[in-house]
């Protein structure tokens, strides 16, 4: 009976511990499936609470040798209470008056100032700001940009024109704020979207308008920004940083990367790209930039600063390549389109640099004369200024040469549309490309531009330099294919400009023939105005690139910054683009265009090989691909200075970008903070009893879940 009575408690022990375990497990599942619910619901939850602003472009953090400029947000993002400022006297709500700091203020675009944003700077009370576009363009003009544009990086220094350097005696850009390269404590974003902008203030007038005079009660609109920066200080410091990290790392992080892309360049007559022209042959360079900047990032749409000057090149160049005796001409013309030029002409100082060290197939020496194509589509009845550089005209050998090429640019004017007139010879070169070459060595070129000192374009590095600003206008009821296809009065100008150029440059090149036959075509500029301006993913844009970069094509309005790690956009859509208008469709199959090195007499050192996925069959849905073969080459557009590791220095650009983890943008009702306080410690005391009652629960499992049919196991 002993055993027996030991045996049934035994058995008693055991029946509990297995109900404890029971109840345990139960409790677990049920704790594991709130758990995975609570996963589940959390986006949910989260889309109820917050609503996201998903048409925005942030501030973001740029370096130079010497300092850091932008914006940046906290670690977590920056929130605040949104106040709409329409007019300077809503200024003093959030400055001093407001009880319910700190404020995210939304600014309407007129007052985007620098006045403005300095005050705002000094306040401890922003934690962040929203800027709504103004639309029409604000009347008195807006460049965050300088006014001395690459100063101390174009080839006026204290060696070189001393009286020149620094802007001495003509400010380029006059409407210039410098706002752009101010540093920033606190985020700014860009809003896009008219809509989101309307939900915005609609919140704000909804709970935190002052009614009356009265304070506004909880709960209030509240914004959180977040564009937290890794790099500080300045590109030396966030470079040795990163290189410390890629040293010793298996993980780098790296904090900063250097604004770097490619430069576009062609040539009128195949040339042999992997080795060197010939000393004695001569190249006629015509160049224009083909990147703008604005405050935010990526938002650079550059109509009048790049697009019309890059477009009117581009038509040039076409115009050429359809003259029957351009590959017998004694010189050779290279198209080039610089990268990075805004940020201290990154692309052609890096063209000049791989110039001087043999990595280029053209010498500096074999430049016969250049012709650069700068600001042309705001001219001032029809005029076009031709700028000269004062100090290499003393040299007795340039000077003819100069002469020369400004005669064949007026020669070429007569009856065209277009009156050049030349700039009086005591004022320097606007910032241009050609100044980076000016410094290695005397080069005899002009500056072909629509202003005679201070820029015609108000809105120099500007979000607001759009399509607009160079007057490009359509009829209403116009399909996309028509507006790609209809001929503005803009493109009509900028076909003139073309002209008058193609033709300087035939009699540049030594031809003898008629100049009147060589004519830019209005409506291919028109199509490229179209497509760099309004909207990147038309018809003509998709027949002429390859079928892999469809991405490439969107249907918002094309930026034109440059990148820090991978082609940009421009870059590709200009690469494209001039093959189509310069090349040659050859009878090729595609794997013999992929591959041409597989083909008899190839020339593939001479030519470069497109397979361009063509347009669509009008009788089925399907393309009709092409082979096309043309001079049309890349090259780096990454300055020196990092590639010999001279972050700190003054003779190169060393502008780089920041690196984030998260940009973004939401709204959200917040409480005070008292109820915030309330209900922490509510869900703290909930947990602390929640953790009790699941402590005492399982230590009285045994009795909490005993049944009375245990008795009858244990007499059995």
């Amino acid at each position: 009976m002993a055993a027996g009575a030991a045996g049934g408690g035994s058995w008693r022990m055991g029946a509990a511990e297995r109900r404890g375990r029971g109840a345990e497990t139960l409790f677990r599942g049920l704790l594991f499936c709130v758990l995975g619910c609570g996963f589940c619901w959390g986006n949910s939850v989260e889309r109820k609470i917050y609503i996201p602003l998903n048409k925005t472009a942030p501030c973001v953090r740029l370096l130079n040798a010497t300092h850091q400029i932008g914006c940046q947000s906290s670690m977590n993002g920056d929130t605040g209470v949104i106040h709409v400022v329409e007019k300077d006297q809503d200024l003093k709500w959030v400055l001093t008056d407001g009880p319910h700091p700190p404020y995210m203020v939304l600014l309407e675009g007129e007052l985007f100032t620098r006045e403005l944003m300095l005050q705002l700077k000094g306040s401890s009370r922003i934690s962040g700001l929203a800027v709504a576009i103004s639309k029409p363009s604000p009347a008195q003009g807006f460049s965050p940009g300088l006014k001395c544009p690459n100063d101390g990086f174009g080839v006026y220094s204290n060696d070189y024109g001393p009286q020149y350097a620094h802007c001495n005696g003509t400010v380029w850009n006059p409407l210039g704020n410098g706002l752009a390269y101010e540093d920033f404590n606190f985020p700014i974003f860009l809003l896009e979207d008219a809509n989101e902008t309307q939900v915005i203030k609609q919140c704000y007038h909804d709970h935190n308008l002052p009614q009356n005079g009265s304070v506004p009660e909880y709960p209030l609109c509240a914004m959180q920004l977040f564009a937290h920066m890794h790099a500080v200080t300045n590109t030396v410091t966030c470079m040795r940083r990163s290189s410390l990290q890629t040293a010793f790392s298996l993980n780098p992080e790296e904090v900063c990367d250097a604004l770097s892309d490619y430069n576009v360049w062609s040539t009128l007559k195949p040339i042999n790209a992997s080795s060197k022209i010939d000393p004695m042959d001569e190249v006629i360079i015509v160049a224009t930039r083909i990147d703008s900047h604005s405050f935010f990032w990526n938002v650079a749409p550059g109509a009048e600063s790049a697009v019309a000057s890059f477009v009117t090149h581009l038509a040039a160049a076409e115009a050429l390549h359809k003259v029957p005796d351009v590959k017998t001409l004694p010189r050779n013309i290279m198209f080039t389109f610089f990268q990075g030029e805004t940020f201290d002409y990154i692309g052609s100082s890096r063209m000049v640099y791989d110039m001087e060290i043999d990595k280029f197939p053209i010498r500096l020496d074999n430049i016969y004369s250049f012709l650069e194509l700068s600001q042309v589509a705001l001219r001032d009845s029809s005029v076009l200024w031709v700028h000269t550089d004062p100090v290499s005209l003393r040299n007795e050998s340039i000077q003819p040469q100069v002469k020369t090429l400004v005669e064949a640019l007026m020669t070429s004017s007569v009856g065209a549309n277009v009156s050049l007139q030349e700039v009086n010879q005591s004022q320097p070169l606007p910032p241009s490309s050609f100044q980076r070459f000016l410094r290695a060595k005397h080069i005899p070129g002009v500056v072909l531009a629509d202003h005679r000192s201070s820029f015609q374009n108000r809105y120099y590095q500007s979000m607001y330099d759009t399509a607009e600003n160079i007057l490009m206008k359509y009829p209403e009821g116009l399909s996309p294919e028509e507006t790609l296809d209809y001929v503005t009065d803009t493109a009509k100008s900028l076909a003139e400009v073309a002209t008058v150029v193609a033709r300087a440059l035939y009699q540049l090149a030594g031809g003898t023939g008629n100049t009147s036959a060589i004519q830019a075509d209005p409506r291919t500029v028109s199509r490229m105005l179209y497509g760099f301006l309004i909207k990147t993913n038309n018809s003509w844009f998709q027949s002429i690139i390859k079928q892999d970069l469809k991405g490439l094509l969107g249907d918002e309005l094309p930026q034109h910054y440059i990148a820090v790690t991978q082609l940009v956009n421009t870059t590709q859509l200009v690469q494209y683009v001039l093959a189509n208008l310069t090349g040659t469709v050859v009878n090729f199959t595609k794997e013999e265009c992929l591959n041409p090195e597989k083909t008899p007499n190839p020339e593939k050192e001479m030519y470069v090989y497109t397979w361009a996925q063509g347009s669509r069959d009008p009788n089925s849905t399907s393309r009709v691909p092409f082979c096309v073969r043309s001079t049309v080459h890349l090259s780096k557009a990454a300055s020196p200075a990092f590639e010999l590791k001279q972050w700190g220095s003054t003779e190169y650009s060393t502008w780089t970008e920041s690196r984030w983890k998260d940009i973004r943008a939401r709204i959200f009702l917040v409480a005070s903070k008292e109820l915030e306080i309330i209900t922490l410690v509510v869900g703290i005391a909930i947990l602390i009893l929640s953790l009790l009652a699941t402590y005492f629960i399982n230590a009285k499992a045994h009795v909490l879940f005993s049944s009375s049919g245990d008795a009858g196991a244990v007499a059995y």
